[in-house]
């Protein structure tokens, strides 16, 4: 396959990109290198630029007989969109259209959408489903739901067919160590809490110790970088192979405590580091773990680093290689 990747040069896209060119498939990452580095683009061709550039993208798709285009050029922090919710609409929704529109007149008929579980909101129930009501809380969520409603009427009206894979906490690194998650600021778990093993950071902090959870921590559902990938390319195979649209949940079927990774993180570094503890912040459900048994049925996934200290080592590799590279 000839596939784009838009946002390739970022953690999901880079690792992305190099999954669809090591099973021989032509990869172009097109990233505005926002949020992404160009040296994380280690195979393929790179081309600086947005998606919301309809001269640049009426380029591409002239030169490139693309069989596909997968997308992760979404900005993606909660307290962010709801600091600045027209940065989070235009960037997610409205750039996100332009692309589309593109697409559609130069006849690209198979769109992957990197979406997420936060278009669900306040879990109703656990494990969440596809059936869980979609009631985001935040315009992040909302901009990912509305993206996916676009795809739903563009279907309809232009038959262009998409996967939307809906997932909660991306994590570790490529088991080979060339790339890594490097998100400035960072704000995802896993990766704090090893700056903090590495010494980058002086301490990791728990928001919160009187859930309803087994140890009082919240509860999450962690899914290793390279599963998350193998997903979007089953998904592509899906649709190239004349495959209908669809949005799959996407995780572990597990969760882990707050207090399990960090626990872990120790076991894996070998090292001790401070913990401290804080109240609880607004809207941090207690538990969030996904169901993905329909992505396992239909499209025949599994994940093969679903153990949490697996995911952890592979970071944690990245993490001290990323500091010899810094150095």
């Amino acid at each position: 396959m000839n596939v784009l990747v838009v946002g390739g040069a970022g953690y999901i896209g880079s690792h992305m990109v190099k999954m669809l060119s090591l099973a021989g498939h032509d990869v172009v990452t097109l990233d505005n290198l926002s949020n992404g580095y160009e040296d994380a683009v280690k195979y393929g061709e790179f081309v600086k630029g947005d998606i919301a550039d309809t001269q640049l993208l009426n380029r591409l798709f002239s030169e490139n007989k693309f069989d596909g285009v997968m997308h992760f050029a979404s900005y993606i922090q909660v307290g962010e969109s709801v600091e600045k919710p027209s940065m989070y609409y235009k960037n997610n929704v409205t750039n996100t259209q332009v692309l589309l529109d593109a697409m559609v007149e130069h006849g690209i008929k198979s769109f992957i959408f990197s979406s997420t579980a936060a278009t669900f909101g306040e879990p109703e129930y656990i494990p969440i489903d596809e059936k869980h009501p979609q009631k985001p809380i935040n315009p992040y969520g909302h901009s990912k739901l509305m993206v996916e409603q676009i795809l739903a009427d563009f279907d309809h009206a232009y038959d262009l067919k998409s996967v939307s894979l809906r997932y909660f906490n991306a994590a570790g690194a490529d088991a080979d160590g060339e790339l890594g998650e490097r998100h400035i600021p960072e704000t995802h778990l896993v990766p704090l809490v090893l700056q903090a093993a590495s010494g980058r950071r002086d301490n990791i902090a728990i928001f919160g110790t009187d859930y309803d959870t087994p140890d009082g921590t919240c509860v999450r559902d962690y899914i290793h970088i390279n599963d998350l990938c193998s997903a979007h390319l089953l998904g592509l195979e899906h649709l190239v192979a004349g495959g209908e649209s669809k949005a799959y949940n996407m995780g572990n079927g597990q969760g882990y405590s707050i207090k399990e990774v960090i626990d872990v993180a120790k076991k894996v570094t070998g090292t001790d580091f401070e913990v401290k503890l804080g109240e609880r912040r607004d809207g941090d459900p207690a538990k969030l773990v996904a169901d993905a048994s329909l992505l396992q049925k239909e499209l025949g996934w599994s994940p093969q680093y679903a153990d949490l200290e697996t995911i952890i080592r592979h970071a944690w590799e990245w993490e001290q290689k990323y500091q010899e590279w810094k150095v």
